[in-house]
């Protein structure tokens, strides 16, 4: 365990969770998350209640007191054996409503009620019925990426890392892919199912480039890249892989590439770079404005106070339930 220099009770008293994230976090930065660390840690076990983080959370949070962390999809699959009595879901706002979908009984708090997402605030449910009508009969597969009343008038939702299993799984020739248009495009080119697309786009991930990929060869020529299906085709073309957080962490965790470019959101290197210190990553990452804006000190404050409380009109959370079960049934 590493021995920290002597500052705050509280800084001795968190060291072994700063042990965690040595890597990542220099020590002199340490003691402005102590207190809020420790007493986040205390407030779960008297309020009973666990902390779910996304892959794009910082490091303090994501490896220090979260209790369960991953992609949207595996989020979505835990909160459904979450056995405390509060969900804090560090992320964004559709992330927090899934974990109420699916947990209806439990309280789910989000730390900052403002962390939105550029995808779910693409479309509304106004607009997927427009393309209900304008397209009859052909399914409607939505993006967990999306709000509760999107969900609501879908047949299924779908994740990066599901999304090829989930429209393989309809045996349809045409599907309406919402809201992110890369990623509907992407999935298209592998089920060669006919996709019709929205024009909703990630703002971390629209911003990557093919010459951005090059780039990353040309200084770093045994650089393995890893794309999220998020950016644009050129890049996913560009890269040797696209796939999900999830499907990222994998490679890195069972291949051990000696250097690696996650081409995603910066958070994402430094979460993986805190447990396997022996890979090096280059990083041409952007980062989400909506993600960084949950922080320890939110957290501490949401448990305090038992807020932000994410609810959902009960007439419009059984049918986005649906659509999310169909998928976790896939």
């Amino acid at each position: 365990m590493t021995t920290l220099t002597p500052h705050s009770p509280a800084v001795e008293r968190t060291a072994h969770l700063y042990d965690r994230v040595r890597h990542v976090i220099p020590e002199v930065e340490w003691p402005f998350f102590a207190d809020n660390a420790e007493a986040i840690v205390r407030l779960k076990q008297e309020r009973n209640a666990v902390v779910l983080a996304h892959n794009y959370q910082t490091p303090e949070i994501f490896h220090c007191v979260s209790d369960i962390v991953g992609d949207s999809l595996a989020l979505a699959r835990e909160a459904q054996n979450v056995e405390a009595d509060v969900i804090v879901l560090a992320g964004v706002h559709f992330m927090a409503e899934t974990a109420k979908l699916l947990n209806p009984a439990k309280t789910v708090l989000i730390p900052d009620p403002l962390a939105g997402c550029s995808l779910a605030e693409s479309i509304t449910a106004a607009d997927v019925r427009s393309l209900r009508a304008a397209n009859p009969g052909v399914p409607v597969v939505t993006y967990v990426n999306t709000s509760a009343d999107v969900k609501a008038e879908s047949d299924i939702c779908c994740t990066s890392g599901n999304a090829v299993k989930v429209i393989e799984s309809l045996g349809v020739d045409r599907v309406i892919m919402i809201p992110d248009e890369f990623l509907a495009r992407n999935i298209a080119a592998q089920t060669g199912v006919e996709v019709i697309t929205w024009p909703g786009r990630c703002e971390v991930h629209e911003r990557f480039t093919a010459e951005d990929i090059r780039s990353v060869r040309a200084d770093h020529p045994g650089a393995v890249v890893l794309a999220h299906p998020e950016c644009p085709p050129d890049v996913v073309a560009e890269s040797d892989l696209s796939g999900s957080t999830a499907q990222m962490l994998d490679f890195v965790v069972t291949r051990r590439p000696r250097q690696v470019a996650l081409i995603t959101e910066c958070s994402m290197s430094d979460n993986i770079a805190a447990q396997h210190p022996e890979v090096e990553f280059v990083r041409p990452c952007n980062l989400c404005p909506h993600m960084k804006r949950n922080s320890l000190a939110k957290i501490r404050r949401s448990l305090e106070t038992m807020t932000h409380e994410v609810t959902i009109d009960p007439t419009v959370a059984d049918r986005a339930r649906a659509a999310v079960e169909r998928m976790l049934a896939v």
